[in-house]
């Protein structure tokens, strides 16, 4: 399902929102909670400089390390309704 790209070992804190950012290092943002706003400042926890490939999704997993999986494209067709006759 998913594969490790680099291992870091990045150690979370409670309260912040952990993504890979767009030059492959692992940011983190203040979240929302409360009524408080979240956002603000992005901080750079651990560079890395992964170099993303196209149609694959990039996450921090729960040892800390950065993991890609294949992103869902199309999916399944759904059926058509059926009309009922009177």
């Amino acid at each position: 399902m998913a594969e490790k790209v680099k291992k870091l070992g990045v150690r979370r804190q409670g309260g912040y929102l952990y993504f890979i950012t767009k030059k492959g290092d692992v940011g983190r943002a203040r979240m929302a909670r409360g009524g408080k706003r979240g956002g603000g400042k992005i901080e750079v926890v651990a560079k890395a400089g992964v170099n993303k490939a196209k149609g694959y999704l990039y996450f921090l997993d729960k040892a800390g390390d950065i993991s890609r999986a294949k992103m869902a494209r199309g999916g399944k067709r759904r059926a058509k309704k059926s009309r009922r006759r009177r």
